[in-house]
């Protein structure tokens, strides 16, 4: 199968960036790939590219369009952008900035040129383009990070009426397959679960020892970061050795550290910024922390159980409590309950037996998540669309 990923910015970090490059990677090995980004702000991506997979970008910003002396927009990129104003939501074009004129009139061209059997939208807008625009020899997928809920009202309206159109969809839970199939009526074989997969790399191994509690995922209010500090206070107390560091970054950098410095945790709590390798920093830590308001899936939590780190979670919606085996693999509390999420964390730091009996049970539990079992399933998945579009 030639197959293509179409995602926002291929060069940025964030969650989808890393999954879509980790599951390339897996079908290039049997497959042709290449992932379509439709802008670029810099001249390499933060990830590397997998061996064997393709990168272009339709577009280029900010000081990558001034190295390349971009054009300002002709006629028809403007044209293409009223067409694609008209398909994607007001909602989605604010959550991200990469449907510019260029962006969208450049994958109206590779959608009319391309070679690909199949193309996979890897966000809302995208998948609503290729709804409305993917040539009928060409199979359009949709693959949601995202679960339902999050999304505007207007984009879910937009999901109701444009994704029937595609030749199928991937959601990253059973919950969320759940309220999709209650959304658009749709069948089990056209819409699937597929869990994100790991990396096809030899990992290290935590030796649970470590007094480190790690935290990651870009600094933002969903991450609920200052209900975390106020969890972890209750270890700073009792047990002022352990530190917490927390992974990622964002806007809400400043905000987060005056709230380490106003709650004294300025000695233990770091923050760490952005990282290529988060599997080997989760290795040096012995508990993974979870606090956010909201999971589309949890990748940070496999990532930690695949170097046998156990997680501490919100039982919040969608991810988490599909992946954290509650008392075997990890511990959930409930949702916004930081007293118990602070309990919880404290009781597997004075529990050495707890958190190595559940390490183990973490990295048997990552196994499920590994890169070759989440491409059959793929390719099962495409193998399927494709037979039922009459392209077998």
């Amino acid at each position: 199968m030639r197959i293509a990923f179409v995602i926002a910015n291929a060069y940025g970090m964030g969650g989808t960036v890393r999954t879509v490059f980790n599951l390339a990677e897996g079908l290039a090995r049997h497959h042709e790939v290449e992932i379509v980004s439709l802008t670029r702000h810099k001249a390499a991506p933060f990830f590397a590219v997998p061996e064997g997979v393709r990168l272009r970008a339709l577009s280029a910003t900010g000081a990558a369009a001034e190295e390349e002396g971009a054009d300002r927009p002709g006629p028809m990129a403007a044209w293409w952008h009223r067409r694609a104003r008209a398909v994607v939501p007001e909602a989605e074009r604010e959550r991200n900035k990469s449907y510019s004129p260029e962006a969208v009139a450049g994958l109206r061209r590779y959608l009319a040129s391309t070679r690909a059997d199949v193309v996979v939208g890897t966000r809302p807008g995208v998948n609503l383009l290729l709804s409305a625009w993917a040539p009928a020899r060409v199979l359009a997928v949709g693959q949601e990070h995202i679960n339902l809920d999050e999304h505007a009202p207007e984009v879910r309206a937009a999901i109701t009426r444009r994704y029937p159109r595609l030749g199928g969809m991937t959601v990253l839970t059973s919950a969320d397959r759940t309220a999709y199939r209650e959304l658009l009526g749709a069948g089990d074989d056209w819409l699937e679960v597929m869990p994100n997969p790991l990396p096809p790399r030899r990992l290290p191994r935590s030796t649970l020892d470590n007094p480190i509690i790690a935290a990651a995922g870009r600094l933002s209010p969903i991450k609920q970061y200052p209900k975390l500090l106020e969890a972890f206070s209750s270890v700073a107390g009792k047990h002022p050795e352990w530190r917490l560091r927390i992974y990622g970054g964002g806007k809400a950098e400043d905000r987060l550290r005056s709230e380490i410095v106003r709650r004294g945790l300025s000695n233990q709590v770091h923050l760490m910024g952005r990282t290529k390798d988060i599997t080997g920093e989760l290795a040096k830590a012995s508990l993974l922390a979870v606090s956010s308001r909201v999971e589309g899936f949890g990748m940070t939590i496999i990532e930690g159980f695949s170097v046998g780190v156990p997680a501490v979670s919100f039982d919040c919606p969608y991810g988490p409590r599909e992946i954290i085996d509650h008392e075997r693999n990890g511990l959930l509390v409930p949702a916004q309950d930081t007293d118990a999420l602070g309990g919880a964390l404290l009781r597997l730091v004075e529990d050495r037996e707890a958190r190595v009996r559940m390490g183990g049970q973490a990295l048997l539990s990552a196994e499920h998540y590994a890169l070759e079992g989440v491409v059959e399933r793929w390719e099962d998945f495409l193998r399927r669309r494709l037979a039922a579009a009459g392209r077998a």
